[in-house]
């Protein structure tokens, strides 16, 4: 009683603020419980498109349902074959034969071109040889000065631009950078140790002092690696730095004779030299291949010359005909792709944490996103730096392309999409494991996994023993003994049948066969036997098992399933029409010829069919609306219903073919 005389005595404005923050809080609470509901439905379609897009058999929990499981691996297979498909049109893309020709014209020209004397760079054995050579084919090869050429100077093959000029880059080491012995020190007075870091003679030489030039450089004085900017080359004999003594070639042949025959009078090459190399560019626009060679001369401590060669020829500039612009189509699908894996591998990992790591398949998946990014990385860096370099060059004709480190690491892009390539074919064995005959390879390796592992230590103990034997007994005679590992490879060519037992009698009369015949004995007919019958006990071990093994689903059985159900449904539609055709023949109770509407629901109501099925169905043929069909409507409906009872037949006898064709297979 109390409160309510204090309610009444209370004024209307408070009572009427009471209720208004009374209705306020309920307007509010509604409208929290609108925005929950509008969120939580957010959330579960935003959950509904991850589940469709991004489910697996891995982040998926099928509960004994075997037709989900077949659904979500056949979804994972047919995105993994367009994802195939693409990685093959973008590797096909990158390359072609026409790479190899290229290649092949230009080692044809600088490698095979022999001077007056008959010496191709291939032959360079001294420093004469070297200088004869380099003054006649190189320069010949590199400076097209004929008649028909004579408007368009540096080009070969009248096809292949000459980009910038040719460089000259030598290295070399201290005098007296080794130790000759007491007893022949008073007869040999200097000494010049092998190419290394430690030893690399860096001062000027020569006549540096006197040395002019209209470009400034100096052939006679050291360039740092910072204006060099030349890459580590691994030679034969050694691993050379990056910087040296420079001379840049000129743009016409005349002018880099001159320069050659000049660092040739002035003994540019001497003792102390342990390497020289020739670097340039070739670009041809007909092809839109980039060739870029290096000719490296080395001078070993043994004394005499030895030569090798470097042509990466590589697409740098990407995108120019049709087929290029399909190609990057391509490759931003592939983006695309790597997008849509690196999201499905995000969700494994958030499902299964640490465990996810544990199967092989799920590191494969890891390491071929990583190595996809890292191209997709690269494609970027190298058009931006490839128009850097081609707009330098073209503001100053006169200088030195450095196109090497590009060349290089384009070849490590091309390798690397090379093993995303490999790597992802193996992929595919993933999305077929649930059949159990592609597991015969995976089940195989594994299970004789610890046999091989035994095996190899066995194998390797005798293996290396001979190739040390072989290394020491031949190493200073025979070519493919004269290092350790030139003799591991060669006695793994030994084992495919691959080995010159000439050479190796010619440099040991008796102990060349007792090698050779004993190695053969004990790898090729025992061990190697060995490792073959593991191999194949094991693979009659696991065919066995697989056979009374089940599959983890039977696609057959997938498809039958589905065949039942069109043919259930096929059945039904043959039931209703033979149910409609029955009551279009008796439904005519009085005899007119005109079927109306009450007789047709009459008939049709007692085989259980709905009013509005019947009705719809009606109003179909009745085209004046009337209510009653005519002997023509009939007849109408009656060739239609014969129409459709005979489609159902023939798609019902073709389900039943395709049927037993695959439960053939």
């Amino acid at each position: 009683m109390s409160s309510t005389k204090n309610l009444e005595s209370r004024p209307a404005s408070s009572i009427s603020g009471h209720n208004d923050m009374t209705f306020d809080a309920k307007s509010m609470n509604s409208q929290t419980c609108l925005q929950r509901n509008q969120i939580e439905k957010k959330q579960s379609i935003l959950s509904r498109i991850v589940n469709t897009l991004w489910a697996t058999r891995q982040t998926r929990d099928f509960n004994e349902n075997a037709d989900l499981l077949v659904k979500t691996t056949l979804k994972e297979l047919i995105i993994y074959i367009i994802f195939l498909v693409v990685i093959s049109i973008i590797t096909f893309g990158m390359t072609s034969s026409i790479n190899f020709y290229f290649t092949n014209v230009m080692m044809k020209l600088f490698l095979e071109q022999p001077n007056s004397n008959g010496v191709t760079f291939k032959d360079i054995g001294s420093i004469d040889d070297f200088w004869d050579v380099h003054s006649e084919p190189i320069l010949n090869g590199l400076y097209w000065e004929t008649e028909e050429n004579a408007t368009k100077p540096g080009y070969i093959y009248f096809e292949n631009k000459l980009l910038g000029v040719p460089r000259l880059r030598q290295l070399r080491v201290k005098r007296g950078s080794c130790k000759v012995h007491s007893l022949f020190e008073k007869t040999i007075s200097d000494c010049y140790d092998s190419y290394s870091y430690f030893n690399e003679d860096q001062s000027p030489f020569g006549i540096h002092e006197v040395y002019n030039s209209s470009d400034g450089e100096n052939p006679f004085r050291y360039s740092s690696s910072d204006k060099v900017k030349a890459s580590i080359v691994s030679g034969t004999f050694s691993t050379y730095g990056q910087g040296g003594y420079v001379k840049n070639l000129g743009l016409m042949m005349a002018e880099s004779k001159e320069l050659v025959e000049n660092l040739k009078n002035h003994i540019w090459i001497d003792r102390g030299t342990r390497a020289v190399f020739l670097d340039f560019t070739i670009y041809n626009a007909n092809i839109n291949l980039f060739c870029q060679i290096r000719l490296l001369t080395e001078f070993p401590a043994t004394g005499g010359a030895f030569s090798s060669w470097t042509f990466r020829t590589v697409k740098l500039i990407r995108y120019v005909t049709p087929m290029d612009y399909f190609v990057l189509a391509c490759e931003i699908i592939f983006i695309l792709f790597v997008l849509y894996y690196t999201i499905e591998e995000a969700l494994e990992i958030k499902k299964h944490k640490l465990k996810y790591f544990k199967e092989v398949w799920n590191v494969l998946d890891v390491v071929i996103l990583l190595l996809c990014y890292v191209c997709i990385g690269f494609n970027i860096y190298r058009v931006i730096e490839v128009n850097n370099v081609l707009d330098s060059l073209l503001t100053n004709i006169n200088k030195f392309p450095d196109f090497d480190s590009l060349s290089y690491w384009q070849n490590q892009f091309n390798n690397a999409v090379a093993v995303v390539a490999f790597l992802s074919w193996i992929k595919f064995f993933k999305y077929i494991s649930f059949n159990k005959t592609m597991t015969q390879l995976s089940s195989t390796l594994a299970r004789c996994a610890k046999d091989i592992a035994g095996f190899a230590v066995m194998f390797y103990i005798v293996f290396f023993a001979y190739a040390q034997l072989g290394y020491l007994l031949f190493g200073a005679i025979v070519e493919d003994y004269s290092s350790f590992t030139n003799t591991l490879f060669s006695l793994f060519r030994t084992i495919l049948g691959d080995f010159d037992f000439e050479a190796l009698e010619s440099a040991s009369r008796y102990l060349g066969p007792i090698y050779f015949l004993s190695y053969v004995f004990f790898v090729f007919f025992v061990l190697l036997n060995m490792f073959l019958a593991i191999i194949n006990d094991t693979y009659s071990d696991v065919k066995s098992d697989i056979a009374e093994q089940k599959s983890d689903f039977e696609l057959g059985e997938y498809f039958k399933r589905g065949y039942d159900k069109i043919l259930t449904k096929m059945h039904l539609k043959k039931d209703k029409i033979l149910d409609i055709q029955e009551a279009l023949a008796v439904a005519d109770a009085d005899g007119d010829k005109n079927l109306s509407f009450d007789e047709w629901r009459t008939e049709l109501r007692k085989r259980g069919y709905a009013d509005a099925e019947i009705e719809a169905y009606f109003a179909k043929y009745d085209q004046d609306g009337d209510k009653n069909l005519t002997e023509e409507e009939r007849k109408q409906m009656e060739e239609d219903l014969k129409k459709q009872s005979n489609k159902i037949d023939n798609d019902m006898q073709k389900i039943h073919r395709e049927a037993s064709i695959t439960s053939k297979e």
